[in-house]
């Protein structure tokens, strides 16, 4: 069997899994035809049958099934390691953020980084999945954990605290109900597998109740039910400030309890060799330390506003 050309391989690749010679071609910018062509080049070659034409596309032969396991991460391999080697631009940056870090912290902040850094150009991503930096184009990200996550540079920024939280038009309607006590008060269920409620009652005493008044498995719906007055929810103070000083949720009581995530700047390897990135990440940092001096005091301002 002679070379087998590179190219060749890779449009099998492609052709396996889309398994359509049409979408195959417009993907590689190629007529259906010399993508074909290339195809049975291929075959011809390995003097094996490949693919299975039918009226609905192709399919893989058992063969061809086999050339694919033993290909297809290599090639997945050398598109990671292009990706990474091909010529980035030190002022232009991917940053990923979970939306309620995102809208509350990040950015109110951003004129500042503007102001400070004019010559980046910052591309935001909100999501609350984490992102995989080893095949996605971001470069860095903000997260809420405990700091243990593989592959990247984890740095802390500040914690979190968390307190009943409920839109005044609940507050109104438990007519005067001691808000310290909440044994009485409807409480919306975190999404599993969370026991915050019971680790506020262990804290602060009283009954629990026996069941919720609705149970949530996000915190996105939860705080919409909060905000919708349904219920009183457990608020992060960082990601609930801007809607506490809105006026649109109050802190029931005048206790906080700290939990143990916080919030972390994390980053790959290959970002410690962008310029652009350690600028960013150095002024978010600043900022944070910044933050983490006002706490005292933000905290108070949260207390108060309830």
């Amino acid at each position: 069997m002679s070379h087998v050309p590179l190219g060749l391989l890779q449009q099998f690749v492609r052709v396996a899994r889309i398994g359509n010679l049409s979408r195959a071609a417009a993907q590689a910018n190629l007529t259906v035809s010399a993508l074909s062509h290339q195809i049975r080049q291929l075959e011809d070659r390995l003097e094996r049958r490949l693919f299975e034409r039918g009226p609905r596309g192709v399919a893989l032969t058992v063969e061809g099934c086999a050339l694919l396991d033993a290909i297809g991460d290599h090639f997945d391999g050398i598109d990671r390691a292009l990706a990474a080697l091909r010529t980035r631009r030190h002022d232009a940056i991917t940053l990923s953020a979970s939306p309620g870090i995102m809208s509350s912290w990040l950015v109110p902040r951003l004129p500042r980084m503007v102001a400070a850094h004019p010559e980046l150009e910052l591309n935001l991503q909100s999501s609350s999945t984490l992102v995989n930096f080893e095949r996605e184009p971001v470069d860095i990200g903000l997260r809420y954990g405990r700091g243990q996550w593989e592959g990247v540079h984890a740095e802390r920024m500040f914690g979190e605290w968390i307190a009943p939280v409920a839109a005044p038009e609940l507050v109104a309607r438990m007519d005067g109900a001691d808000p310290r006590d909440l044994s009485n008060w409807p409480l919306l269920g975190e999404p599993p597998p969370s026991t915050r409620w019971n680790d506020w009652f262990d804290r602060h005493g009283g009954t629990r109740p026996k069941r919720y008044v609705a149970q949530f498995d996000s915190l996105d719906a939860l705080r919409h039910a909060a905000l919708e007055g349904l219920g009183v929810a457990l608020g992060r103070m960082v990601t609930s400030k801007s809607l506490i000083d809105a006026g649109r949720l109050q802190v029931l009581g005048d206790d906080y309890m700290p939990v143990e995530e916080a919030y972390w700047l994390v980053y790959p390897p290959r970002s410690l060799e962008h310029r652009g990135v350690q600028a960013l990440r150095e002024w978010l940092l600043a900022e944070a330390d910044d933050y983490c001096r006002q706490l005292p005091q933000l905290r108070r301002d949260a207390m108060s506003a309830g």
